[in-house]
């Protein structure tokens, strides 16, 4: 089977004026579809702050009010003294509010 014989000339002088075309024609580039997003709806979470006592092995024992704090390192320290293994303390705790 015979091959074509190919013609470096001819296929420059094809992309040469494939050139001067374009730069003499400039195509408007299409803008990208811009895709609408659902906005987010935020979910309002309510949380209210309490006292917890807890263990070393982080345990809660015990759940006190924000305002007392003073009764809850009361607790702990009466529960550290009474002879258990493990010492306790108070970390503040925050809990989500249903309604």
């Amino acid at each position: 089977m015979a091959r074509k014989v190919v013609s470096r000339k001819e296929l420059r002088a094809e992309a040469e004026a494939a050139e001067a075309a374009e730069k003499a024609a400039p195509k408007k580039k299409k803008k990208a579809a811009t895709r609408k997003r659902k906005a987010k709806v935020v979910k309002e979470v309510r949380l209210k702050a309490f006292w917890g006592i807890f263990t070393q092995g982080l345990k809660r024992v015990a759940i006190y009010e924000y305002s007392q704090k003073r009764q809850a390192e009361k607790k702990a320290a009466d529960l550290s003294a009474a002879g258990n293994k493990t010492p306790h303390f108070v970390q503040l705790v925050k809990e989500v509010i249903e309604e």
